[in-house]
């Protein structure tokens, strides 16, 4: 089927060049008051015209991040008052990049590219789509400021049809981004970090965010459609559904007729029968589509295509959570939009990794503190199986951030993953007068694009009061202490832990120590607002009533180092994963007690302790299974059935060599967990997550790297530097190691493992081939790795 729509995703050929926030000069003439904003279609100088010499420019690809590009920048005027617990460097929060106020030379942004526009497009409309732009941005089209928008986090799009070239004039698209100003307390980026989309379609179309599905598990599917008619005469337009199963196959149909005027947008609703639907849920996301056919007479005027899932929820302040009436423990994990090497500017293929870790954890949801995620994001958690918390940014009803709370609403509201609405995270109002009367005006938004769902807020006071009216489902962050005061007086209203643990750890490292700035792996270290991740966890699955809770948080993210808010520490310690995603111990604590399909052993600390032999070190098992026994070197050391979300746990004198424990079930082993004691560093190990990548721009291959000894161990404590040689058709886009105090730079072709490993990213481009990633270190034997990249399979509508 053919359809005038084109979405084209605008990834490639952009170039990219700092300006300056407070000198105009140095800014291409932005901020010059008799140039800005003087003459529609001259704005901003020469900058935006079809000739301005943009050589001189660095050629990117999306999404990009320029601050994770940017030094690490230490405050040398900070000195810490040790006995000040609140005593704080506040460029700590945001990973001491130099972005905001002190740095105008970094903080502003300028991005160019031309568009691929023809002369065919004169017939019909053009729009522009961001999935989000860190921040402020300026959007420049063949000179004139067709868009201001200040949210980071919010997508955006508009119209540009008037101010195109349809001859053979090039079509310049200018954005200008101001980070001067940040939204969040945490590392948050700067740039075209999310992809940009050029859409095409005629004059009679669906316009962005204009179909909303609602399906039950009966099968009953009803569907509001929005048409636009932007031309001068009406149109008297035919609109046939077709849901679609996962193979593309019809399974039920339904069809209307709409009269549009010129120049308006009306709404068409209808609605049919699925039989025998097959439900989503985090175990089985099955997913249908609805491809809506616009017709005029029999010419084809647009098609669009949204997926949505079949699934119910329920939310019971007495026996919990249900998906599908079926009882369902939340089991989630709160996150930004960070990883190691990229910083914000996550490649979709990155971000499934990042989710399938998740679900290998046993993770069921996710959710996006704080602020609203890429599309793109949602996109994987509907196809893997994870609930969505969608958070908006700004608690207010003012006009603009309402706005943006509008679109996130309109925008995600098909989506299977999405079981809530958040309106706030801790805001200063939730426990206010005033703030009953913000949080009802986004309510009642809220509702009104979307009365499928209930909404929630995070609440870390004033639970009862202010907000609390406005929500169908009470967010508590932390203060447990506080849950049964609250029930006790909301006995119907729904509790979910927003925010829990908040437990600290540092991958490889087994002592808390606050020269070095590290802390320790064992479960034992927590913020004085926090909980360890065994405390809450018991806590939260003894009680029906508490429908679950999301961890902070599954994976570091740069900024917020506690407890070490000084430099040099430039990233959280707070995942359960590092900044590369390695696993920490922790992992293996919850993987043990979230997932009930797979049978867990895993052993801490290593086995390394030169230099204190015959001291006490404590070994923990973190099992599922009925027994554990441990041995070192061939001797029994005891067998121990691990508590109920709880662990095993031995004191045991050092010695070299060989410590096992086996796991038993109905009196069989069924498992076996070693740590053996490491020589020295020999050689390097590849291990990329996949090896067959896709040449189209964007895949992306992951490839963890370890230092291992003769034997093939890895040594715990090796620090190396690892050079990296790339070749063929592909880029290593970015580098990392998890150390929360590492200065070394993201974007490089080496890096220094930390406690034994290391990480690259590969990512293709769109010329098929081999790509051959090599990592060498002096004195050890290398490796390489071999990624064959083919195109992608042609799609036909």
């Amino acid at each position: 089927m053919t359809s005038p729509r084109q979405r084209i995703r605008l990834d490639q050929g952009w170039r990219f060049a700092l300006g300056h926030a407070a000198d105009p000069d140095r800014d291409f003439g932005f901020g010059d008051s008799q140039r800005t904003f003087a003459k529609q279609g001259q704005a901003i100088g020469h900058v935006a015209d079809a000739d301005f010499d943009d050589s001189g420019w660095r050629e990117v690809t999306l999404p990009h991040d320029w601050a994770v590009e940017l030094p690490f920048v230490g405050n040398a005027r900070f000195v810490r008052n040790p006995a000040d617990k609140d005593d704080e460097d506040l460029a700590a929060a945001h990973g001491y990049r130099p972005i905001g106020r002190g740095f105008p030379e970094t903080s502003v942004g300028w991005y160019r590219t031309v568009l691929p526009v023809s002369p065919g497009d004169a017939e019909g409309r053009v729009s522009l789509e961001f999935d989000g732009a860190f921040r402020d941005a300026t959007v420049i089209v063949n000179g004139y400021v067709v868009a201001q928008h200040h949210s980071g986090y919010a997508s955006f799009g508009f119209d540009i049809t008037e101010f195109l070239n349809t001859d053979d004039k090039p079509n310049v698209l200018l954005v200008r981004l101001d980070a001067s100003l940040g939204e969040g307390w945490f590392y948050e980026g700067a740039g075209l970090y999310r992809h940009v989309w050029l859409v095409k379609t005629s004059t009679l179309f669906v316009p962005q965010w204009g179909v909303f599905v609602r399906a039950a598990p009966d099968g009953r599917v009803e569907a509001d459609i929005e048409l636009a008619n932007r031309r001068d005469t009406p149109a008297q337009a035919r609109i046939e559904a077709v849901v679609l199963d996962s193979t593309g196959a019809p399974v039920a149909l339904a069809q209307t007729a709409k009269a549009v005027a010129g120049w308006r947008t009306e709404t068409a609703s209808l609605a049919c029968t699925i039989p025998s639907p097959r439900l989503w849920s985090t175990d089985e996301p099955n997913l249908y589509a609805l491809r809506v056919t616009v017709r005029e007479g029999e010419a084809i005027r647009d098609v669009y295509e949204v997926r949505f899932g079949v699934r119910a929820f329920r939310f019971d302040a007495r026996k919990g959570f249900f998906l599908n009436d079926r009882p369902l423990k939340l089991k989630g994990v709160n996150n930004h939009q960070d990883h190691a090497g990229v910083g914000a500017a996550i490649p979709d293929a990155l971000q499934v990794w990042r989710l399938k870790q998740l679900k290998a954890l046993g993770a069921n949801a996710y959710r996006t503190a704080h602020n609203p995620p890429t599309p793109e994001l949602l996109d994987a958690c509907d196809a893997l199986g994870l609930l969505v918390i969608d958070e908006t940014r700004q608690m207010s009803s003012a006009p603009e951030p309402l706005d943006e709370l509008r679109r996130l609403v309109r925008r995600d509201r098909n989506h299977a993953c999405v079981m809530l609405w958040s309106i706030g995270n801790e805001e200063p109002q939730q426990g206010t007068a005033r703030g009953a009367r913000i949080a009802k005006a986004m309510a009642r938004e809220v509702r009104a694009l979307d009365p499928t769902r209930k909404i929630i807020a995070a609440m870390n006071r004033g639970q009862g009061q202010g907000i609390t009216e406005a929500l169908d489902v009470m967010g508590f962050n932390y203060h447990e202490d506080l849950i049964e005061p609250f029930r006790l007086k909301y006995p119907d209203m729904p509790i979910i832990g927003t925010e829990t643990a908040s437990a600290v750890s540092t991958r490889g490292e087994y002592a808390r120590d606050d020269k070095r700035a590290v802390v320790s792996s064992y479960d034992v270290d927590a913020p004085y607002w926090g909980k360890t991740a065994q405390a809450w966890w018991r806590l939260y699955n003894s009680k029906p009533y508490l429908l679950g809770g999301f961890v902070w948080t599954g994976f570091d993210y740069r900024g917020e180092p506690t407890p070490f808010n000084w430099w040099p520490s430039v990233s959280s310690n707070f995942g359960i994963m590092d900044l590369c995603g390695l696993p920490k111990d922790i992992f293996y604590y919850y993987q043990a007690w979230w997932r009930h399909d797979l049978p867990v052993l895993h052993l801490l600390p290593h086995w390394n302790w030169e230099g204190r032999e015959g001291q006490p070190i404590e070994v923990w098992a973190y099992s599922n299974l009925e027994a554990v026994e441990l041995f070192l070197n061939g001797r029994s050391l005891g067998r121990q059935a691990p508590p109920k979300d709880g662990r095993a746990q031995w004191t045991v004198p050092y010695a070299p060599g060989r410590l096992v424990a086996y796991g038993f079930r109905n009196g069989q082993v069924v498992l076996k967990a070693e740590r053996r004691t490491a020589g020295a560093p020999a050689r390097l190990v590849l291990a990329p997550d996949r090896t067959q990548l896709t040449a189209d721009g964007q895949d992306l291959a992951v490839v963890n790297v370890s230092v291992r000894d003769k034997a093939g161990v890895i040594v715990p404590k090796a620090a190396v530097r690892i050079d990296f040689d790339l070749t063929g058709p592909g880029r290593l886009i970015g580098v990392g190691n998890g150390d929360p105090n590492s200065h070394e730079p993201d974007k490089a072709s080496f890096r220094t493992t930390y406690n034994g490993w290391a990480q690259a990213l590969v990512q293709t481009s769109k010329v098929p081939g081999s790509i051959r990633l090599e990592a060498v270190a002096e004195g050890l034997s290398g490796a390489i790795t071999i990624f064959p990249s083919e195109r992608a399979p042609s799609l036909r509508a």
